[in-house]
């Protein structure tokens, strides 16, 4: 019997390759599965909403519940996680050296409710003294200028926003803004003017690890809700192929008969994350996430992105695998 047709967008990673290689297959469904950058998927997804089924930013898929259509429905699978520590940069010139420094600073950042920026917002402001709204915000292109949100965004009344055609790596190394908070490294870092904000972040974000057990998640997996309605069954097949994958992703880094990447220690970067951060420490399901999930909602709440008291369990209202 022919299986459900389903569009899949994703990024491209070791946890989505096996799913669109065919190595992992999908119960009950003949995915269609499409590998690109993630700026790229999610213009796509947001602007034309190509797929059935996406990654999608995590914070957007909070806002998207403030609608009255709320058109996507999630599971409880996050395909990027990443301690954003290492992703603050910083003009050397601007004496900027630790997150209490960047109150009346200028910083830069892509897009405004991006899971990096809601995560780094909520942390500066709850455990560096940061408070989230005393600097000065400047959207813009990276690397190129930008005419606009690619997706809808909000800029809450409470935020110092400002708007810039100018690539953002550049303006951080002439000093035109002080910081940078990104999902990727600009190409003027590392530079004579351009730096880290902390220099050993990997010890920051082990000491954040361990004060509150959370390997910040960037997207999650959701699917168009009507689609839901009509395979109630979809959720758990497409929760069970992803959580395989990422199985398939660690035996292949286990395996070192051919390095899966070029890096030449992966195998012991693997049992190194392992020993620091536990054996689960990118978990899947709703029951290890739900304290993540409480955080991610307060930071949104506290940034205005949000009005609704959501619980964690409303992220996943039909989904049918709460229990997981």
């Amino acid at each position: 019997m022919p299986g459900l047709k389903l569009t899949i967008g994703a990024s491209d990673s070791d946890r989505t390759r096996p799913i669109a290689s065919g190595e992992v297959t999908i119960a009950g469904v003949e995915p269609e599965v499409t590998l690109m950058g993630v700026q790229a998927l999610f213009n796509k997804q947001l602007g034309s909403h190509v797929f059935d089924a996406c990654e999608f930013p995590l914070a957007t898929y909070l806002r998207t519940l403030e609608r009255p259509d709320r058109p996507y429905l999630a599971i409880p699978i996050f395909p990027s996680r990443h301690f954003r520590f290492s992703s603050v940069f910083v003009n050397k010139a601007s004496g900027i050296t630790k997150p209490a420094d960047l109150a009346g600073k200028r910083i830069g950042l892509m897009v405004f409710d991006m899971a990096a920026a809601v995560w780094q917002r909520g942390i500066f402001e709850e455990f560096h003294g940061l408070d989230r709204t005393a600097p000065i915000y400047v959207t813009g292109g990276l690397e190129a200028p930008r005419t606009g949100d690619e997706h809808p965004q909000l800029y809450p009344a409470k935020f110092k926003v400002e708007r810039t055609d100018k690539p953002l790596a550049k303006m951080l190394a002439d000093g035109e803004i002080d910081a940078l908070y990104t999902a990727r490294a600009p190409s003027t870092w590392p530079s004579e003017t351009v730096g880290r904000l902390f220099e050993d972040p990997k010890t920051v974000e082990l000491d954040y690890f361990r004060k509150t057990g959370i390997f910040p998640p960037m997207h999650i997996l959701a699917i168009k809700r009507p689609i839901v309605e009509a395979n109630p069954w979809l959720p758990r097949a497409l929760f069970d192929a992803f959580v395989e994958a990422h199985k398939v992703a660690r035996a292949r880094m286990f395996d070192q008969v051919a390095l899966s990447t070029i890096l030449p220690w992966a195998l012991e970067s693997l049992l190194e994350a392992e020993s620091e951060l536990g054996a689960d420490y990118w978990p899947a399901g709703f029951a290890k996430n739900r304290a993540m999930l409480a955080t991610v909602i307060r930071y949104l709440q506290e940034d205005d992105l949000i009005k609704t008291d959501f619980t964690p369990e409303d992220l996943f209202e039909g989904a049918d695998i709460l229990g997981t």
